[in-house]
């Protein structure tokens, strides 16, 4: 049984017009005869498709399509399930999930990760493949994008609830995919919690974990022989000019074999939405083992402790001068002296700092701090 798995495809940008001049094989380039050599193929869809205007109120973009030639396409690109839990796919309100998950299943796509309500949202998708019965469970992390009792929306990650999942599903399965869409953006480690979690997962019964959201690519690793790839990148995703090159362009699709009762990584790198071009390029040659390389150095990090939480380290300290002022100022000018370094980042640094350290990390005091900030 071999399941490929691509990561964001969000169609806007010049993608948009590429759709809708039906484009498809200019788009793909080729990357068609890859799902061709699988026996099925997965990818995120990285936005709702819907006539709503109703933009929810959230921090960062609202995006969406109205054009179901997106679906056309994967179909085209030889894709059978979407995976809907992401952070995206609640930007246009219950609506905007209502009309993805109609289309969707207009174009004959099986789909995972959202739903009419929390419970619907939940429900794995179970699929024989070559006479192996799986099942696909789609997690997104907490944001802007939950579905609620009563509300459509994504199924979010709950500790309890995702373990509970796990575990009726273990009963009724051969072998269980989790695909997770979470992790820092723009940062191609998984961050410490995130790891723990995911190896948690596969403690709790998991045979493989695919992540992506990062817009970045990372490494990946065996955790007692079943793999965890921690961020494919972007599948298919234009965007402003300045993401037009570095990280955001460069992805990888995997491909997942079972081999005496364990799944083997196999890895297809790529480019896309580049400036001087939008569409995807698989990588071959030269191209393809520096980049297999890169993955290597990422993936030898992830495995090696020191390393790893150095990274960590380094990392939340360029972060602070991102996060002190979101956390403190409410005018936005000011905001930006200390982004700019106008202003040093440590006066924001007092011991105010512990009364938000309690309140984010104690249990009860994040739960009663996030109902609060949750009222409607």
């Amino acid at each position: 049984m071999r399941i490929l798995i691509s990561g964001d495809f969000c169609p806007i940008g010049r993608t948009a017009q590429l759709l809708k001049d039906e484009h498809y094989s200019k788009l793909f380039n080729g990357f068609e005869k890859n799902t061709a050599n699988v026996d099925y193929s997965i990818v995120n869809f990285e936005c709702p498709i819907t006539q709503s205007n109703d933009k929810i109120d959230k921090t960062g973009p609202n995006i969406k399509t109205d054009d179901v030639n997106s679906l056309r396409a994967l179909k085209y690109a030889g894709f059978n399930l979407l995976t809907l839990a992401n952070n995206h796919i609640q930007d246009y309100g219950g609506q905007g999930v209502l009309d993805t998950i109609k289309y969707a299943k207009q174009e004959g796509f099986d789909l995972v990760g959202a739903g009419e309500n929390k419970n619907a949202a939940a429900i794995p998708f179970i699929k024989v493949i070559k006479g192996i019965r799986v099942g696909f469970i789609n997690i997104a992390e907490n944001e802007f994008c939950a579905a609620e009792n009563n509300h459509p929306g994504a199924n979010t990650f709950d500790f309890i609830d995702n373990t509970y999942t796990i575990k009726k599903l273990k009963g009724e399965v051969d072998k269980i995919f989790l695909i997770y869409h979470g992790g820092r953006e723009h940062y191609q480690l998984p961050t410490p919690e995130q790891r723990k979690r995911l190896r948690y997962l596969i403690d709790c019964g998991v045979d493989a974990i695919v992540a992506h959201h990062t817009h970045c690519f990372s490494g990946y690793e065996y955790y007692n022989n079943k793999p965890i790839v921690y961020s494919l990148g972007n599948f298919i995703f234009d965007y402003k000019s300045k993401y037009q090159k570095g990280l955001w362009t460069e992805g990888m699709s995997v491909i997942l074999s079972l081999e005496a009762d364990n799944f083997k990584v196999e890895l297809i790198p790529h480019l896309q939405g580049r400036k001087e071009d939008a569409t995807l390029k698989i990588l071959e040659g030269e191209e393809k083992q520096v980049f297999l390389e890169r993955v290597d150095e990422l993936t030898g990090i992830i495995k090696n402790d020191d390393l790893f939480y150095s990274c960590w380290e380094n990392y939340i300290k360029n972060q602070e001068v991102n996060y002190l002022p979101n956390l403190y100022i409410k005018n936005i000018f000011l905001r930006a002296l200390f982004l700019k370094g106008v202003l040093p980042v440590s006066f924001l640094r007092s011991k105010h700092n512990k009364l938000l350290l309690n309140l984010m990390r104690c249990e009860s005091h994040h739960e009663i701090s996030k109902s609060i900030l949750e009222k409607k």
